[in-house]
Formats: C-alpha cells, structure tokens, sequence
C-alpha cells in the first residue's frame, strides 16, 4: 500500500501547488461547496479528519468551522479520473456558505440576473 506522499504525489496539482476540492454531504448526497486545496491542506484533513483548505484570496490554510463552528467531519476522500479533482464526503457540523445557507450552491444562474 502507497504512503499517503506517494497518493499525493499521485495527484495532478495545478502551476500553484492547488487541486480542486468539491464537499458534497455524505448523507444527502448534496454538493455544499467548491474550494481549493494544497499539499499541506489535504495532509492537515488526513491528519485532523476534518476539511482543511487553502484561501487564494488570504493566501492561507484555513480549517472549515474554525470561526463558525461548522466543521466538516470528512468521511470519505475520493480523487476524479484525471487526478485533478478531489471530492470530500463530509458529515457538516452546519451551513457550508458564509452566507448561512447550508449550500454555496443556493441560488439558479437566472437568479444572477435579478
């Protein structure tokens, strides 16, 4: 079995050292958010079992619910065809999006227009 630095190196990560990270709830199989990851984002949610990112915007790690309480207890970690994307299945301790709602992905693109 490969150490997890070798399914790491596995992974196609882009010029900045990020791979794309989607969370989806494990249970109700709905996707809660798009962020980024690195090396050191993914070993942290290895190590921790809860989601850790990397903000491009503050150029930081951040670890999900830190703030807010809404930690994301991660119950799967799963990889696309090409490496280049990582699924989490996440138990959410609460809403995904700073805005409250329990998903990002709350609004339709014709929303956008309004």
């Amino acid at each position: 079995m490969l150490s997890s630095d070798a399914l790491r190196d596995k992974l196609r990560w882009d010029e900045r050292g990020l791979i794309t990270a989607v969370v989806q709830d494990a249970t109700t199989q709905q996707v809660l958010m798009v962020a980024w990851m690195n090396a050191d984002a993914l070993r942290l949610t290895e190590q921790t079992g809860e989601a850790h990112f990397w903000s491009r915007s503050r150029g930081e790690l951040w670890h999900k619910g830190a703030t807010s309480g809404n930690v994301m207890r991660v119950v799967e970690l799963r990889v696309d065809c090409d490496a280049d994307t990582l699924l989490l299945r996440v138990d959410p301790a609460g809403p995904a999006c700073h805005t409250g709602a329990t998903s990002c992905f709350y609004r339709t693109l014709k929303e956008l227009d309004s």
